[in-house]
């Protein structure tokens, strides 16, 4: 009897899953990471004479690591009769806890809804913005982890995507018609200011023209401060990217008006690819700032595709800055695995 109702039970919950469109992506990635002088949190063991307590202290840690990530995407899908389609998504991941060392448990982020007809998109909930969203601004990222970026001098806090937490509960508009795409998102937030709140609500908007194998975006944004607080802060980014034949190539700049002296100006950056044959691509990224603590990161890396979906990948680069006292060596090698 058991075994009976068993079955029944799994075969309506697999007729539901079907009816419902759910489907399941994602990839997993695990390899070892190098960071110079790296830091963490730990426990601390505080002796008093006889008597000892714990707590926690941020301290010196291993510099290469255990590094892993595991994603699983989880679509809900279901489309009208006029051709509506809404969409609804939630991410399961973990990843280690990259001060440390040590794993991290998995967990659900916030869920983003999405509903998509013809060329209009718009999504509500844990969304990514228009800076986000933005053709080549991540441009090639190099490592495993994708540790090194053209965009490491911007510090401007934009409305992105969150994976692991519940995210900005927000919208993104987007539309495309031939070769131009328009994107914009609205950020509603609140503060207070000695016990009075205050909007501090955050948006921007975007434009991308795609010609023959080139595409350029432009992109602005803009987060409101409350009054006494400072001026509002924005970001200006331009980005250029292109292919011919195995060569892939991006262009980066922006003004990053963090209203923060040390934050500050102007940040550049470019990225290429090449592919070396059928298996192999190798990668390079340089990004930096004029302000004192922007980060400049140059990196080299490479991926060997082994096929179905896995690949081998890793990089070596350096993070540094005006205000830094060294500069710090990343490197990371591994595998992921696309399902």
């Amino acid at each position: 009897m058991k075994k009976v109702l068993f079955a029944s039970t799994a075969l309506i919950a697999t007729a539901g899953v079907a009816a419902a469109e759910v489907n399941f992506s994602g990839y997993g990635r695990f390899g070892i990471g190098y960071v110079e002088d790296r830091s963490g949190t730990v426990t601390n063991f505080v002796t008093t004479g006889t008597t000892t307590t714990t707590g926690t202290a941020v301290v010196q840690t291993d510099d290469a690591i255990l590094v892993s990530r595991f994603r699983l995407n989880i679509d809900g899908i279901a489309e009208t009769d006029g051709g509506v389609r809404f969409e609804g998504r939630v991410r399961l991941q973990a990843d280690e806890n990259s001060g440390n060392g040590e794993a991290n448990s998995a967990g659900l982020n916030g869920a983003r809804f999405s509903v998509i007809y013809g060329g209009l998109r718009v999504d509500a909930g844990n969304v990514a913005g228009a800076f986000d969203n933005l053709a080549n601004y991540y441009g090639n990222e190099v490592g495993l982890e994708l540790f090194a970026g053209q965009y490491s001098g911007v510090n401007y806090s934009f409305l992105g995507y969150s994976s692991t937490g519940s995210g900005s509960n927000a919208v993104f508009f987007q539309y495309s018609v031939g070769d131009f795409s328009f994107g914009a998102s609205y950020d509603q937030a609140t503060v207070a200011l000695n016990g009075a709140p205050v909007d501090a609500d955050r948006w921007d908007i975007s434009a991308t023209y795609t010609f023959n194998n080139i595409t350029a975006a432009l992109a602005y944004g803009q987060t409101d401060l409350p009054g006494n607080v400072g001026s509002d802060p924005s970001l200006t980014v331009l980005t250029l990217g292109g292919e011919w034949g195995d060569f892939s190539g991006t262009l980066f700049v922006a003004d990053d008006a963090t209203q923060v002296a040390s934050t500050d100006g102007t940040a550049w950056g470019l990225s290429a690819a090449y592919n070396l044959g059928a298996a192999t691509t190798l990668l390079f990224t340089y990004g930096d700032g004029n302000a004192s603590a922007d980060t400049q990161q140059v990196a080299v890396g490479a991926i060997y595709d082994l096929g179905g979906g896995a690949s081998l990948r890793g990089g070596i680069g350096v993070n540094d800055c005006d205000s830094c006292t060294d500069s710090t060596l990343v490197a990371d090698f591994g595998a992921q695995f696309n399902f």
